[in-house]
This record gives structure tokens, sequence and C-alpha cells, in this order.
């Protein structure tokens, strides 16, 4: 079959092939380059300066245009094009430039290298425009790892990622605390005002939180009234607790939906990282979710601890008043 397509595309006028192949690069967003080793000196076609949005008058040099990449992508580039021209091998990446013009776009680029007398003497290969695929993946992602309602992290993401972020044996240098957060009342809100109340109202709580912790290491809804935060290190038990204590008094005030004045309280549960003695996550969500049980049973709306006595204590007493 391509000996037969290869026939049919000799017999084709050089001009008409040199449009059609012109013609195929550009639908599929490709352009082709080649660099002289010697003198760094480039060679584009048309695919590659609109890929850029370089100027056709304006010369090509090599080190303006490495500029161009973001840093780790321009990293990988350069290690990307040392091993194709040590080793013979075609390369491959994907990489994310700034175009002359100031747009993020994520190019497909592949190296390869000429060898003349046993030494390579240039390289070359294509470069094609990715960003639409990479934006469509990265919205397939965020809908993955991302709750619907509130957008924060789902369940899932938070699974997955808390143990990347505190580490299995509890790097202290870069947590302080688990938190764990559960709405008081809000059934009550849901049963009297319906579901569309209560969406609102997890919207709102997802809403403050997110502005609340913008530098926390991980914020996610649960499921259902449930939130969880993974607060960054440093921060010493007494700041943690102001913090948190303020959290309950930020999350009880009313939020307004179709004309009325609702709200819900919040009872918290906190695991402290940097306690002296170490445990696994496991032993540390378990010991915030104790502490967050005998919020609830204290009368809601307060910040409980778990401490190294082995049982959480109230931080603040006075918070369900």
């Amino acid at each position: 079959m391509k000996d037969e397509a290869d026939h049919v595309a000799a017999l084709l006028p050089a001009e008409v092939r040199a449009r059609l192949y012109d013609q195929a690069l550009a639908h599929a967003c490709i352009g082709v380059w080649e660099c002289e080793l010697e003198t760094e000196r480039l060679t584009w076609t048309s695919g590659v300066y609109d890929i850029f949005e370089h100027p056709m008058g304006t010369p090509l040099r090599r080190a303006s245009i490495v500029e161009l990449y973001e840093d780790r992508s321009r990293c990988n580039m350069e290690r990307a094009r040392a091993e194709a021209i040590r080793s013979g091998r075609a390369m491959s990446l994907d990489a994310e430039i700034r175009t002359w013009r100031g747009e993020r776009r994520w190019i497909r680029l592949s190296i390869s290298a000429v060898r003349e007398e046993d030494r390579p003497v240039r390289i070359f290969g294509y470069k094609q425009d990715i960003t639409s695929d990479r934006l469509a993946l990265e919205s397939l992602r965020r809908k993955a790892e991302t709750d619907p309602l509130t957008g924060l992290a789902n369940r899932s993401v938070f699974q997955a990622r808390y143990r990347e972020i505190v580490g299995d044996n509890l790097n202290y240098g870069f947590t302080s605390a688990l938190v764990l957060i559960d709405l008081d009342r809000f059934k009550d809100l849901n049963d009297t005002f319906g579901h569309e109340a209560g969406d609102a109202c997890l919207r709102e709580i997802g809403m403050r939180l997110g502005q609340a912790f913008s530098n926390a290491g991980l914020i996610a809804r649960l499921g259902g009234d449930e939130f969880a935060l993974i607060l960054s290190a440093p921060a010493a038990p007494a700041r943690i607790v102001r913090l948190l204590q303020e959290t309950v008094v930020m999350l009880r005030q009313p939020f307004f939906w179709n004309g009325l004045s609702l709200r819900v309280g919040a009872s918290i549960g906190v695991a402290l990282v940097g306690r002296p003695h170490r445990r696994r996550i496991t032993e540390l969500f378990a010991e915030a979710d104790i502490a967050l049980y005998d919020a609830k049973a204290a009368g809601r709306n307060r910040v409980y601890l778990f401490g190294d006595e082995g049982r959480s204590r109230s931080a603040n007493p006075e918070a369900a008043a």
C-alpha cells in the first residue's frame, strides 16, 4: 500500500507534491527545523514560524529562541538535544513555550542527528503544536480530580495526595497538621430548605475554606458535609489553634440564598504532625477522626486536638457559645 502511494506521489509534479506536503503539515500544525551544530544556524519551515509566532523576516538566533521555552521545558529540551548529539538516537519530548507574542503553548519536539565522517554536524526534526490536546487532557484531569460542587479536590485525590504530601514517615519539614471539618446542623438546613439550599451552602463553605487556606498543602471535600485540610509548616500548635478557632467563627457566618439568611456551624478535629513521637499516616488520620468525634460529642462548633496523652482535648471550650 505504501509503495503504491509513493508511486502515485512520484507521478505528481514537484510543485504539486510540495504544496500537498505543506498543506498536510499546516493542517497537523507541524513545522520542520534544522540546526547546524558548528554555527548554530537555524532553518525553519513556515509551520515553526507559525507555532512560535515569530516574524518571518526576523533573524533566527538560537539563544533567543531557547529563552522562549519555560524553565523546566528548556532544561528537558537541552538534555534531549545533548543526548541526540552524543548517542545518535532520535529523541522526542513535549515542551511548554511562550511565543514571540507572549502566548503560552505546548509543542511536541523531535530531535535527530546527522553525522558525517563519524561526527555530528547538524540536528533536525519537527515541532508540532499540541496545545489543544494538552488543554483537553488537563480539563479531563481536573474533572477527575475535582469535586464538581465546590471546585476543591475530591476524596480520591485527597487520599492519593495526602500520603505524598505528609510522607509515610511524617516529614515534619513540610506539614504541621491534618484537619478534618464536619458541618454542624447541615442536615437540618438540607431537610428544611431542600437540596438546592444544601448545595449552595456547600459551595459557600468550599469558597470560604479556599480563600482562608489558600496556602494550605491540600484542601478537599471528602463527601457530604465533610472537608479536610493539610496545613503547611511551619506552624506552632498555638498558632494552629487560633487559626482554626477563627475558622469556626468564619464558617458560622450566615450566607444568603433566595432571599434567606442561612447558617451552619462546624466541628473541627486536628492531629498535629509534629508531635514528638512518630506514627504512620493511618494513625494520624485516625487521631484527627477521634478529635472530630469528640468535638461533635462535646456540643459542636469547636476545635479539638489529639494530644500526646492519647486522647483529644478541647482547644476552645467557649466556641459553642
